[in-house]
């Protein structure tokens, strides 16, 4: 018995090894009709009545292994007709199929739904360019965000490996990186920052509307700027192709804390489109000409409004011109409930301040956008690109309780409202050229404006008395109005050249040689006014200085004024000082012109290399008159930078992939961080560091990569880095504990490892599409760097001294653990013209550091926070679909402390609610 079975297995194992042995192959070229018979990447190839199936790669070749037969192979691609063709293979051979396919006779109706989810928006095309190419990188697509219910580029890259968003802020944070190792651009050309404070422009403000695609790169690469550590966010714009489309959507949301809230009030001024802007009234110091500081009540209820359609022309014999375009509109009410704020504490643990904390918000967010392509032959395309985004933040922020020195009794009252109004501009031109078949020639171009006012930011301080409130004016910002503007003008340039070389008897080239050129011409203008309001006694008790604090209009008024209740003044004087009225300006400008050169080679089947060197001559320039300068300064900052890169790839077997890369990048402080302007927040002031310089980084990753199927992938990757000279926010010995930007040591180190798996977890009924799908992403992080008081007393002549509680600490924004996980249920019906998607997605970050500690006081600690959504998505039929969207379903509470050695102390802490809404959309 035990020898026939042995007999049966061996039997067996060499009839499975005949078999393969005897395999033949179908391989080809799939094209696309539509666009001059160019290559059709992430098409589909099915042997029918079989599972044998392929996607093409970013070359429209495919590939498949069949036993010999008569066989029918089936091309399709969403938005294309299908097509079959008949095939008969024999062993041991090679068949070679090439087929075009074209949007043919689809009616206008069949088109919509499948040309809006093609493509690169789909996440097996995605995960299939990131198994084929070379560079190390990560990608979501629309599709995949639809799924998880995303509606801004910001939580898009949240939903990726190692990246979480700080809360509170628009702060990216990539391996625990900050905003300051970041970067961002659109098509691969820079777009500059909306907030005077950042690097990187808001994330939020991005639509997915008018998104292909959200590509992160971690690894560097010569093609980039060097100013790059954490990693590199490039957002794709629709590249619409195929026949006519217009959709329409809508969308209402609330928050449960906002709707809930009895007298949800804002300033008066701003309208609902936010659009309006306040100027600085003429006359300021001795006329009242400024806008009512009375309140509005709201309908906390928001929503949204979109449309977007796109077409396709011929043009010639080979001519083609696609275009796309769309405009929205979306507004929403926040609050956050249960707040408290205690501002700076000491080691000891006692707060100067101790307040309770309110805080209502109405933001809105307008989108254009427009996308011409012009496919001139298949061997030359150019593409424009404009994009305009107008968002506003009305915001009011109140505290009562304890202020030392202001508010003993526990009596103080502390209120800003703020409106912030920001434009940004987009316009680029891109082209793509095939010279020959061994060189291509690209280019692109931008100009790009963005425009961000505060206009008449306001804020006042009272103390409450058995009377009722009075003005406190112990110090005379704490009454006042402010108003800032900011312009940046940049323009961009990448020119590159590909040229390929030794040509193997198959045809391919093993070599290719990129050689390019970047530049960056920034310039940005910033100025800010804040008028002081003082009254003339402190404070009072009396009856007749009582106030309501609901209508201020009624003390601070021309008549009052007139009457010397108060006076107005600047940073500089009162009416009587003759350039009172001169703002605090600083100014930036920024050059970079840096060139490269990749060499990438196959040495074989299995093992590539990309070789990069590129050259950076950076130039920074920044004059100011401020508060802290008022007869003006200037720096400049000058660096020259090489910066070498590797990334190798070698293939295991045709599904995992091992990857190295190792780097030398660096940070280069922004313009507001070198300029000594005071910027206050509520609670808080920063100030800049005209002594700040540049950062040197290296960088290096390990990553394994497996491809089970054509939407599944595991990976684990190791990754390090090490900063010289790293920049940090540190709270600097001042009465105010003001905080200020300083190189705090001489090293930093960051390591960490993770972990991405996404699977099928079942497929009920292949034939019509009903699967449940998971993925989880997981990222451990370890951060250390030197904290040396030393070092920072030198290098800023005694300017920004520092008391560093420890000699060394975390990375800020550092979390340890990252958490990611969704689980999602399709179900498709209806031959296919309806289905329904549901998820449900969790993400958790632990306790990070917000800022570091000094004067024996511990660091402030962001507390571990875990959310939880769930979104539901169903096409009706070919024309309707509805959605429903829960976010923040376990409503955490926020929670900053400070750790100090005696215990935590909370600073702040507050509960944002529940985000529902509810999405109709339809297709014409």
């Amino acid at each position: 018995m035990k020898f026939n079975l042995r007999f049966l297995f061996i039997a067996l194992f060499i009839c499975t090894i005949s078999i393969a042995q005897n395999k033949g192959t179908i391989s080809g070229v799939l094209t696309d009709k539509d666009m001059n018979n160019a290559s059709l990447p992430f098409a589909n190839v099915l042997v029918k009545g079989t599972n044998i199936s392929a996607n093409t790669d970013v070359d429209g070749k495919y590939s498949l292994s069949v036993n010999p037969g008569n066989y029918t192979l089936i091309f399709s691609f969403l938005g294309y007709e299908s097509v079959e063709a008949p095939v008969a293979v024999k062993a041991n051979e090679t068949v070679v199929v090439n087929q075009g396919l074209s949007s043919g006779s689809y009616t206008l109706k069949d088109v919509v739904v499948q040309a809006s989810t093609g493509g690169k928006q789909k996440e097996s095309a995605l995960l299939l360019e990131q198994k084929n190419a070379v560079d190390i990188k990560q990608a979501i697509g629309a599709q995949e965000l639809s799924k998880k219910g995303v509606s801004d580029v910001a939580n898009a890259v949240v939903k990726t490996t190692g990246i979480t968003k700080q809360e509170g802020t628009n702060n990216i944070f990539v391996r625990g990186l900050g905003d300051r190792y970041n970067s961002t651009t659109m098509n691969g050309l820079p777009i500059p920052s909306n907030d005077p404070e950042k690097k990187n422009i808001n994330l939020d403000i991005f639509s997915t509307d008018i998104i292909e695609y959200v590509s992160i790169d971690k690894v560097y690469n010569g093609k980039f700027f060097g100013d790059f550590a954490g990693g590199n966010v490039d957002i794709v714009s629709k590249d619409y192709k195929g026949n006519g489309f217009l959709k329409i959507d809508f969308e209402s949301k609330i928050n449960t804390n906002a709707i809930s809230e009895n007298n949800f009030t804002l300033q008066k001024g701003p309208n609902a489109f936010g659009f309006s802007k306040a100027e600085i009234p003429n006359n300021p110091l001795t006329q009242y000409n400024y806008g009512s500081l009375q309140f509005d009540k709201k309908t906390p209820i928001g929503g949204s409004f979109g449309i977007s359609g796109g077409d396709s022309y011929n043009v010639g014999e080979e001519g083609k011109i696609n275009i796309f375009g769309t405009a929205s509109f979306t507004n929403e009410y926040a609050s956050r409930t249960e707040g408290i704020a205690r501002g700076s504490v000491n080691a000891a643990g006692v707060a100067g301040k101790d307040l309770d904390y309110n805080y209502l918000s109405y933001n809105t967010n307008t989108t254009a956008m427009f996308n011409a392509g012009y496919k001139i032959n298949s061997n030359n395309k150019i593409n424009f690109n404009t994009l305009f985004i107008n968002t506003s933040t009305q915001r009011k922020e109140e505290s009562r309780g304890y202020i030392v020195d202001l508010a003993n009794e526990g009596n103080g009252y502390i209120r800003r409202n703020e409106y912030e109004k920001s434009a940004l501009w987009v316009n680029q031109l891109l082209g793509e050229h095939k010279l020959s078949d061994r060189s291509t020639f690209n280019w692109g171009g931008s100009f790009n404006t963005v425009k961000q006012d505060i206009p008449d930011r306001t804020y006042n301080t009272m103390n409450v008395l058995d009377q009722g409130y009075v003005i406190n004016s112990q110090s005379a910002p704490n009454n006042h109005r402010y108003f800032q503007t900011l312009k940046e003008n940049e323009l961009a340039a990448n020119l590159s050249v590909n040229y390929k070389f030794n040509k193997n008897e198959e045809g391919d080239y093993k070599g290719k040689f990129t050689l390019g050129y970047n530049g960056r011409f920034k310039n940005r203008d910033f100025e800010a006014t804040q008028f002081n309001f003082k009254t003339t006694t402190f404070p009072v008790s009396h009856t007749g200085d009582i106030v309501d604090p609901n209508n201020l209009d009624l003390f601070y008024n021309q008549q009052n004024l007139d009457n010397n209740f108060f006076t107005i003044s600047t940073f500089r004087g009162g009416p009587e000082v003759p350039n009172a009225l001169d703002p605090q300006t600083y100014n930036g400008d920024l050059t970079i012109n840096g060139g490269f050169l990749n060499t990438e080679y196959k040495f074989n089947n299995k093992f590539t290399a990309v070789l990069g060197l590129r050259a950076e001559v950076i130039t920074q320039t920044v004059d100011w008159s401020t508060q802290l300068d008022p007869a003006g300064g200037s720096d400049k900052l000058d660096k020259t930078a090489f910066l070498p890169s590797l990334v190798l790839k070698y293939e295991l077997n045709e599904k995992q992939n091992l990857r190295f890369g190792f780097s030398k990048t660096y940070t280069l402080p922004q313009f507001k961080e070198r300029s000594p302007f005071i910027y206050e927040e509520f609670l808080q002031a920063k100030i800049g560091n005209p002594f700040l310089y540049a950062s040197d980084d290296y960088n290096f990753d390990l990553k394994w990569e497996i491809f089970p199927n054509s939407d599944e992938v595991l990976s684990v990757t190791g990754f390090g880095k090490y900063i010289l000279n790293p920049i940090n926010e540190v709270v600097i010995n001042s009465s105010t504990n003001d905080i200020s930007y300083v190189n705090s040591g001489d090293y930093g180190y960051v390591a960490g490892a993770e972990v991405e798996y996404k699977k099928t977890l079942f497929n009920f009924d292949s034939e019509n599409a009903k699967k449940l799908t998971g993925g989880i992403n997981v990222s451990y992080l370890y951060s250390k760097q030197e904290l040396n008081n030393e070092k920072v007393q030198e290098e800023t002549q005694g300017t920004r001294p520092t008391t560093f509680t420890n000699t060394t600490g975390k990375f800020t924004g550092a979390s340890p653990l990252l958490l990611n996980a969704d689980l999602s249920f399709f179900n498709e019906w209806n031959d296919k013209k309806s289905n329904l998607t549901t998820t449900i997605a969790y993400n958790y970050f632990s306790d990070r550091v917000n800022a570091i500690g000094t004067l024996e006081k511990g660091d402030l600690v962001d507390k571990a926070v875990g959310s939880l959504d769930f979104i539901a998505k169903s096409k009706l039929n070919k024309n309707y679909s509805l959605g429903f969207v829960a976010k923040n379903l376990l409503n955490p509470t926020i929670d900053r402390v400070q750790e100090n050695k005696s215990g935590d102390v909370s600073v702040l802490s507050y509960k944002k609610g529940l985000n529902l809404s509810l999405q109709f959309s339809y297709e014409f």
